[in-house]
């Protein structure tokens, strides 16, 4: 059981599983392949990461590219987000183009990312869990990062003072990139 919410980006779904809150807590499925058909019935999720965060903490805006490309499903396990993501293939309608959902801990929403998108978030909670369920593995020689605060992009992040990691603040722009997925119209 889940409400499956459409997104600017098509391929880009946030995800309402059902909650089931009482008083003793709330209890609601985090991934049911089978109550995810949208996601394809072919996924399988290789490996899951969490990160934990303090506020202001921007991480990404990240991609693997050319060989084992991610699609992701994050969730909040604790805090509240503001997510982002850009589709980057090369050739498609929404080229550049990007959205934000804010993720918490209240709503259990989901953001399924497919391949061929970056992804990133800003903690604008205190701190925040992030569990990310992957298509793929983690491959340092693939792994590719676009400059989170690249002017032709235009992301309202909701903070002026971000923490960043190294690599983060030395990604190059999304028009410096040498390899880009490629849209494939289906």
């Amino acid at each position: 059981m889940y409400k499956e919410n459409k997104t600017k980006l098509p391929e880009v779904l946030e995800i309402s599983p059902k909650i089931i809150d009482d008083n003793r807590g709330k209890f609601y499925e985090l991934w049911n392949q089978k109550r995810y058909p949208q996601i394809g019935k072919e996924t399988t999720f290789y490996q899951d990461n969490i990160s934990h965060s303090s506020k202001n903490v921007i991480r990404g805006l990240h991609y693997q590219y050319p060989n084992h490309q991610q699609g992701k499903l994050v969730s909040v396990i604790k805090g509240r987000i503001f997510d982002v993501v850009i589709d980057i293939r090369i050739n498609s309608p929404n080229f550049g183009k990007w959205i934000y959902v804010i993720l918490d801990d209240k709503k259990c929403n989901q953001l399924w990312i497919p391949e061929g998108f970056a992804h990133g978030f800003c903690v604008i909670s205190e701190s925040a869990i992030i569990l990310y369920k992957c298509t793929d593995y983690w491959s340092k020689d693939d792994e590719k990062v676009i400059r989170w605060d690249d002017a032709e992009l235009k992301i309202n992040w909701p903070t002026n003072n971000p923490k960043l990691s190294n690599k983060d603040k030395s990604a190059k722009l999304l028009s410096q990139q040498k390899q880009l997925p490629v849209y494939h119209e289906k």
